[in-house]
């Protein structure tokens, strides 16, 4: 059979299965369904099934067994690297599937794949309640959750991932496993920190904590001629901060933000920023020493409502634009590191390019190694480049200058890489290596138990 009459075998078959919608090339919607938040994703699909409920994902999950082509899984589409989307092959579409239950009560929230963490917070926000999640509202909770999930809480309540109390899922044999500490416990452990390739997980179910609706946040924006001092004065603060904040230091420019002057727009900065993850009115004493640095250019200290410092930088990344984000765990900042990291930045690739350096520590480093997938428990700092930019042309200067400074702080680094931040599918082999470092053995088993015959091996191959 030709590959032509196979894919129409698979569209017929979906439409005659689905209760959601089946998108073909053919469709009015089908280039807008195809694309994904990273702008420099291009790929096109041969069909796209945007799935209703569980037993649409069953159906398809059954349909891509018997005709075998390449499947990819889309939950929010926000991953860097796009591995929502393949070329010529199918997308099992969760989108549709965005619904979020919430249990006040309990603490719990139970959120469906294709939810974003917008989703997530509106709903538990209503009952002063949050889980760690996304700094950008658009992003998926399916991808971050999977990959681990740092946030502005995790030093507090750990990451994403910990907070898990329960997936469903669908595996490669179509059957909808619930999968929790005691049932289908190796899965468990794969899909808190392990990536994607163990099949459809159709929701996610959250512990939730005590956050807001008002939060205590410092926002301090130093003068970039400063930067070699703010930098050594937070890598000292930082990690042996309360573990109630979760220190962050972002080398970029200052947002068009009408709360900002004007004249400040746009000038090279260093961001210190802290979500106080107790009540609001506590909060002084401890973010003070964030703010103390040096003098500001500009301090936005304060409080403000959760959901809107959880889509604050919403517009600054928006879908569409182009991305390029890797990174290293490192478990110190010594001055040399912090030259290197200044040095590049000193010539960024474009105003909107960042470089994000996280605090770990506290929740996360409490979590036994064994317990959960996520292989990089003992790193003190993430350190993130973030290459944004919106023109085509731009595509290989920008991503070359982003692999440049990747590599020049490599010595510096722990050895691991952050799977969400993780570059494009085509970075060198010891990627792998790095993001899964010692989970990697005990993660292919699990694929192997679950996925014998590798139909969700697309999926994995992309982190």
């Amino acid at each position: 059979m030709s590959i032509e009459a196979a894919t129409h075998e698979v569209i017929d078959a979906l439409r005659t299965s689905l209760r959601g919608e089946v998108i073909d090339r053919d469709h009015p919607d089908y280039h807008q369904a195809r694309r994904v938040w990273n702008g420099l994703i291009d790929r096109h699909p041969a069909v796209i099934a945007r799935c209703a409920d569980t037993d649409d994902v069953v159906e398809a999950v059954h349909i891509a067994a018997e005709f075998r082509p390449t499947v990819s899984i889309r939950g929010g589409g926000h991953q860097v690297a796009g591995s929502a989307v393949c070329d010529d092959g199918l997308v099992i579409d969760l989108s549709a599937m965005n619904g979020v239950e919430v249990d006040a009560d309990r603490r719990v929230a139970r959120a469906g794949g294709g939810a974003t963490w917008g989703d997530v917070d509106r709903a538990t926000q209503r009952f002063a309640l949050a889980t760690p999640g996304g700094e950008v509202s658009t992003t998926g909770i399916g991808g971050f959750t999977l990959g681990g999930g740092m946030g502005l809480l995790m030093r507090a309540h750990g990451l994403a991932c910990d907070n898990l109390r329960a997936i469903e899922i669908v595996t490669a044999d179509g059957v909808v496993r619930r999968a929790n500490r005691v049932e289908h416990a190796d899965l468990f452990w794969a899909a808190r920190g392990g990536g994607r390739g163990l099949g459809v997980v159709t929701s996610f179910e959250y512990d939730l904590h005590p956050v807001g609706p008002e939060v205590a946040v410092a926002m301090v924006f130093y003068p970039y001629e400063d930067a070699a001092h703010i930098m050594r004065a937070w890598r000292d603060y930082a990690p042996y901060s309360p573990e109630s904040v979760t220190p962050q230091l972002i080398l970029w420019s200052v947002p068009p933000d009408p709360a900002i002057p004007a004249e400040l727009h746009g000038q090279p900065t260093v961001v210190v920023q802290a979500l106080y993850a107790g009540r609001a009115d506590e909060a002084d004493a401890t973010l003070a020493p964030l703010r103390a640095f040096g003098p500001p250019l500009f301090d936005a200290s304060g409080t403000m409502p959760y959901l809107d410092l959880q889509s604050s930088v919403d517009d600054l990344l928006p879908h569409g634009g182009r991305y390029f984000m890797k990174s290293h765990g490192a478990d110190a900042l010594n001055d040399d590191a912090i030259d290197t990291l200044l040095e590049w930045d000193a010539h960024r690739a474009t105003p909107e390019t960042l470089t994000a350096i996280r605090t770990l520590g506290g929740k996360i480093a409490r979590i036994s190694a064994n317990e959960s997938a996520f292989p990089h428990r003992g790193d003190r700092f993430n350190v993130s480049i973030d290459a944004c930019w919106s023109r085509p042309q731009d595509d290989a200067d920008v991503i070359a200058w982003a692999r440049g400074m990747w590599d020049a702080f490599t010595p510096y680094s722990s050895g691991g890489t952050y799977i969400n931040f993780a570059g494009l599918d085509d970075e060198p082999d010891g990627t792998r290596d790095r993001i899964y470092r010692e989970s990697r053995t005990r993660l292919g088993d699990v694929r192997d138990t679950y996925d014998p015959e590798g139909l969700f091996a697309a999926a994995a191959r992309r982190f």
